[in-house]
């Protein structure tokens, strides 16, 4: 296998230096071929993510994958040629007469490196970004979602030439070569754990990364904000591929006269939205029994410690787990430790807003915050008090759908940010011009 990566690498490599800047028209083709690639085969891509959930709704499916995809790809092509234009800079007057502009120039090689909860988006689309600023590509998708990385490594090679887009598949230890490779840049979507391994391993060739992360995102509800509201925007953020999103609240800050009823709302929201919840086809199951596991021993955790658990009516069903809301976690248990990833919701008291910011703070800085509030003052001092990569008012997850604004991490959760214009800049080199004019003393 690093016979085949290497030599897949060397022809990619070659082909990116030997056309250096490819014109828009060239970009354009190559995201007309990606976009044709997702439309012809979105049938086959929703029945693989399904067969690897063991269950995952197609409209899930379209609604957070295929159909965010195709409007990237879309504002990729329409703004390409605007991103590429050169940027004029202002020249010093000492250096006058003189012009000065930027150029941005394709790196080269990116090696993409995708998790298994959005197998589709997380890996085609920092390609769509790639492609736009010129560059080619290798793409490792996850070993958890098997049929899916099958199928892409199918599927490109019909649409792209073999010195444009690569597809490896494998195990960690395909993974693990793959990431040694001297690529332009190397973007990984997944945990912090590995993206450290990652990044030691693009640091021996002083690769470029962004490292798209997670953490704990907090949900913040002040006291002024309609609870009923609220819990809905939650459940909505929470429940969505059954907490398996690394933007998903991940847990709930809210005033201590307020848990209960907030618990309540969400509980009563989770009922309307997923009646018949356990064989409701439009609730996802958790991608593996170890993940299961991971998190019925989290719950019990919680439990044992004196926390109070609440879940719908219903049995448990295969890998499904039902949403789970939790009163009252020590602050040294697992499900307020360690990001959760899954459908269980601990919601944490708190007395005053100094407080809530404080509790968010004293952890790893979280890949997105969500404050609930119609006031100002308050929303200014959640902004400017408590620390994320991003943020949504009076809602969840809907800053990364996007496309105008960069979506990234901070600290924990991540480097760098990509998305429409930040993904074409960040994988772009801005090269710097100096041209002095005809008088010039220089």
């Amino acid at each position: 296998m690093n016979d085949d990566l290497q030599s897949m690498f060397a022809t990619i490599h070659d082909a990116a230096r030997h056309d250096r800047i490819p014109d828009v028209e060239a970009r354009r083709r190559r995201l007309a071929a990606l976009k044709r690639m997702v439309v012809e085969n979105r049938d086959g891509i929703a029945r693989a993510i399904d067969a690897d959930f063991g269950g995952r709704a197609r409209e899930e499916t379209e609604l957070m994958e295929i159909l965010p995809l195709l409007n990237a790809i879309k504002h990729a092509s329409r703004s390409v040629r605007r991103w590429m234009r050169d940027e004029r800079r202002r020249v010093g007057l000492m250096f006058q007469p003189a012009r000065a502009w930027v150029r941005y120039e394709p790196l080269g090689v990116v090696g993409i490196v995708s998790p298994w909860n959005y197998p589709l988006f997380l890996c085609l689309s920092p390609l769509s970004d790639a492609l736009a600023a010129g560059n080619r590509a290798m793409l490792k998708p996850s070993e958890h979602t098997p049929r899916f990385s099958e199928l892409l490594a199918q599927l490109v090679p019909q649409h792209f030439a073999a010195d444009e887009v690569g597809v490896v598949t494998g195990d960690e230890a395909v993974a693990q070569a793959f990431t040694a490779l001297p690529f332009d840049h190397l973007l990984f979507t997944g945990s912090t754990t590995v993206g450290r391994k990652v990044m030691e391993a693009a640091a021996r060739n002083l690769t470029a990364v962004t490292l798209e992360l997670g953490g704990k995102s907090p949900a913040i509800v002040a006291p002024d904000y309609p609870l009923d509201k609220a819990a809905r925007s939650i459940v909505l953020g929470k429940l969505t591929n059954a907490g398996q999103t690394c933007i998903a609240p991940d847990y709930v800050l809210a005033p201590a006269d307020k848990v209960e009823p907030l618990a309540q709302e969400i509980l009563a929201t989770i009922v309307r939205s997923y009646p018949a919840l356990q064989t409701n086809p439009q609730y996802s199951n958790v991608i593996s029994q170890h993940h299961r596991d991971r998190l019925e021993g989290a719950i019990d955790e919680a439990r044992r410690g004196g926390a109070t658990i609440l879940q719908p009516p219903g049995s448990e069903n295969g890998r499904k787990i039902p949403p789970t809301i939790v009163l009252g976690a020590s602050d040294d248990s697992l499900l307020l430790r360690e990001e959760i990833f899954g459908p269980v919701l601990p919601i944490v008291a708190y007395h005053d807003l100094v407080d809530a910011i404080a509790f968010v703070n004293a952890r790893a800085r979280p890949l997105a915050l969500y404050a609930f509030t119609n006031d100002r003052g308050t929303r200014k001092a959640i902004l400017d008090g408590a620390i994320s990569g991003g943020v949504t008012l009076n809602g969840t997850l809907l800053h990364v759908a996007q496309d105008n604004l960069p979506f990234g991490g901070v600290g924990e959760s991540g480097i760098g940010a990509y998305h429409g214009r930040d993904g074409f800049r960040r994988l772009s080199h801005a090269r710097a011009v100096y041209k002095p004019g005809r008088l010039n003393a220089f």
